[in-house]
């Protein structure tokens, strides 16, 4: 089993969450942005990370998309499951996982990367990384308007977590599922800027709780 991905992808770390929960072997992958595209569309049709090579003869060569390839695992490899058999439990389940992935996650990258665009620039100053800021901010319009908005939806998200997550483990039943491990992953990058460290430290706390028991090493920021 090989995972296709950026290192620094926060959607890619949710997958490696889920890998590393199931406790299965693989190896990566790290694929340079921009060049990716021309080794991953011939294989899935698209041009995102995370994409995995299952490389077992009764499954595809590969699996576009991290939802996807979420639920490729739990059917192949139900044990330890990321689901439920009660179905509104499942429900709410996928419905979170599905918000982290096509809202929060989006507003986490759009974010993060203003921040690394200004105050911190200091976290890598290389030629390198600072064109790969740039070249992120010029592919997703990362405009101070969207930013914006982005940093009201995260508000939002953070504040429905409270609710849930701050004083109880987990957001769905009384076990670790897929809704945990998108929040845990695609809020990740938050980690690195001051103004979510100071003011929700309880998030990290329940992202850093994620992290050990899946056996995923923490994201910058808190390692």
């Amino acid at each position: 089993m090989q995972l296709l991905q950026f290192s620094t992808s926060h959607y890619c770390r949710k997958l490696r969450l889920a890998l590393g929960y199931k406790g299965l072997d693989y190896g990566v992958e790290n694929l340079t942005p921009g060049a990716h595209a021309f080794k991953l569309k011939p294989l899935t049709g698209l041009t995102t990370v995370p994409t995995l090579l299952p490389q077992l003869p009764d499954a595809p060569e590969a699996i576009g998309d991290s939802t996807q390839i979420l639920k490729f695992l739990e059917i192949r490899y139900p044990d330890p499951p990321l689901t439920f058999d009660d179905a509104d439990l499942n429900r709410q389940a996928w419905m979170l996982e599905d918000w982290f992935d096509e809202s929060i996650g989006t507003a986490t990258r759009f974010v993060y990367y203003d921040f690394r665009a200004g105050e911190g620039q200091s976290i890598d100053s290389s030629w390198f990384s600072q064109l790969l800021v740039r070249v992120v901010r010029f592919q997703y319009s990362i405009t101070p308007a969207a930013v914006a908005l982005a940093r009201d939806r995260l508000n939002l998200a953070l504040s429905y977590l409270e609710s849930r997550w701050q004083e109880r483990p987990y957001l769905v039943g009384d076990r670790l599922s897929v809704a945990d491990l998108a929040a845990a992953g695609l809020l990740s990058p938050l980690a690195l800027i001051p103004h979510y460290r100071h003011n929700y430290p309880w998030l990290f706390d329940r992202l850093a709780a994620v992290h050990h028991q899946c056996g995923e090493a923490l994201p910058p920021g808190l390692d």
